[in-house]
C-alpha cells in the first residue's frame, strides 16, 4: 500500500485483481491492528471469542482448526484472556491432557464490544462505497474465498 508522498503504482497493477485485493488486505490489517490496540485487545482474541460463541465449548486444538491461528498463538491468546475471565479452561473429562475452553459471560460481553470496533473498522475500510456496492464486494469476495475453502 502506498502512503502520501509515494509515487502511485503502475497502471497494469491497478487492473490486477489480486494485487488489488492484497492492498486492500494490507490497509485492512492496518486499520484492525489500530482499532483492536486502541482497547487494548488484537485480532485473535476477537476470532477466538467468536469461535466460542459460534461453535460452544472447544479444545485448544479445535480453536487452532476453526479459526485458522497456529495452536501456539492460540495458546498465547488464550494466556491473555484467561486472567481477564473472559474464557475459562478446565481439564476434559475424556481425556485430562486436553483442556476445554469456555466462553465466560465477561467474554460474551467483550466479544459484542470488539464486534463494535470492528463494525467501525469496516465502515472505515469500505467508506467509498455506497451500500449496494459494499454489499456487491461482499458477495464476490464471497465466491472467491469459498472457491478456496472447496479446493
Amino acid at each position: 500500500m502506498t502512503t502520501k508522498g509515494d509515487p502511485a503504482p503502475l497502471t497494469r497493477l491497478r487492473t490486477m485483481p489480486g494485487w488489488l485485493i492484497g492492498q486492500a488486505g494490507a490497509y485492512h490489517h492496518r486499520l484492525l491492528a489500530e482499532g483492536f490496540a486502541a482497547v487494548d485487545a488484537r485480532g485473535y482474541h476477537y476470532r477466538l471469542l467468536a469461535a466460542l460463541t459460534e461453535h460452544g465449548p472447544a479444545s485448544q486444538a479445535e480453536l487452532a482448526r476453526r479459526t485458522g491461528i497456529d495452536r501456539s498463538d492460540v495458546v498465547a491468546a488464550l494466556n491473555e484472556l484467561e486472567p481477564q475471565s473472559l474464557i475459562a479452561r478446565t481439564p476434559d473429562p475424556a481425556d485430562r491432557r486436553r483442556n476445554v475452553v469456555t466462553l465466560t459471560p465477561e467474554g460474551a460481553a467483550r466479544l459484542a464490544a470488539l464486534g463494535a470496533v470492528l463494525t467501525g473498522i469496516q465502515d472505515d475500510l469500505c467508506a467509498p462505497l455506497t451500500f449496494e456496492e459494499r454489499e456487491e464486494l461482499v458477495r464476490l469476495l464471497r465466491l472467491v474465498v469459498e472457491r478456496e475453502e472447496k479446493a
